[in-house]
């Protein structure tokens, strides 16, 4: 199974991620996380942020995403890119999947501003940033919509996600 978590830059994408790895890890060994930030330091080959350069890490997410699930691993994959045709590959080329957005206003993200990218790019020290200068293209069908503007507890967040799979729903259940 791959859950393929996006949204803009400060949504909380890589802390679900992290949060829904702790909650599941205990029942299941078999989850890892793959996150956009580290796949783009693991392959350290110069790619950009321009739009073309962002549909190349997307592709090299969804494919190693695609083969570690295939192999039978829980894959939880934090990507920021999420282009309709992108998408729509996943429904295709991944067994079984699903998708949850965070939509989290600009104005949020600009307030949160983890990385000061939101900063930065308002003050002209930085381009190409998905949501500003490179269009966002809002998930049309996600499985699951969570609204971030006003984030809850991560931990909370992740029962929540994990309680809305039906394939991972039962691992909350108490044992008797």
């Amino acid at each position: 199974m791959v859950i393929w978590v996006t949204g803009l830059s400060g949504a909380g994408k890589t802390t679900l991620c992290r949060a829904l790895k702790e909650l599941l890890r205990p029942k299941l060994p078999q989850v890892v996380m793959i996150d956009g930030d580290i796949v783009r330091e693991t392959f350290d080959d110069g790619l950009g942020y321009g739009e073309k350069d962002r549909w190349v890490q997307v592709a090299r997410i969804q494919r190693m995403a695609r083969m570690l699930s295939d192999q039978g691993l829980i894959v939880l994959a934090a990507v920021l890119y999420s282009h309709p045709e992108l998408l729509q590959w996943n429904r295709r080329e991944i067994r079984s999947y699903y998708e949850i957005y965070l939509k989290t206003s600009l104005d949020a993200l600009r307030h949160r501003d983890y990385k000061g990218i939101y900063a930065q790019a308002d003050a002209g020290q930085m381009r190409e940033v998905v949501g500003l200068d490179i269009a966002w293209h809002e998930p049309t069908s996600p499985d699951l919509v969570i609204h971030q503007d006003h984030p809850e507890e991560a931990s909370q967040l992740a029962r929540k996600v994990v309680a809305s799979i039906p394939e991972l729903n039962l691992l909350l259940e108490p044992v008797s």
